[in-house]
């Protein structure tokens, strides 16, 4: 697939890009380098290759959900800067 001139300047228009005058040629030029690259990799033999989603063995650890007892409130707010009637006071950082 080769890249035109014209392309290159549909796809400035599309993406919003100013491209100048003088590396026009000089784009076009990189992008079909690019492509005629990746076209390269579809002729690596993957047969035998197992398709994956992470390059890592990943997977979920779930635990149990347990009710368990909760942080005692004074222990919460005992390194506090700012508390209020056992809840913690914050700037207010909206405007009215």
């Amino acid at each position: 697939m080769k890249v035109t001139k014209k392309d290159m300047e549909n796809v400035a228009v599309l993406s919003r890009l100013a491209i100048p005058a003088d590396k026009e040629e000089q784009y076009t030029q990189q992008l079909n380098d690019f492509l005629e690259y990746v076209d390269n990799l579809s002729a690596v033999p993957t047969d035998d290759i197992q398709p994956i989603a992470h390059v890592l063995p990943v997977s979920n650890v779930f635990r149990e959900d347990v009710v368990k007892e909760s942080l005692d409130r004074e222990l919460a707010l005992s390194n506090a800067p700012l508390k209020d009637d056992g809840y913690f006071r914050v700037p207010k950082v909206l405007e009215d």
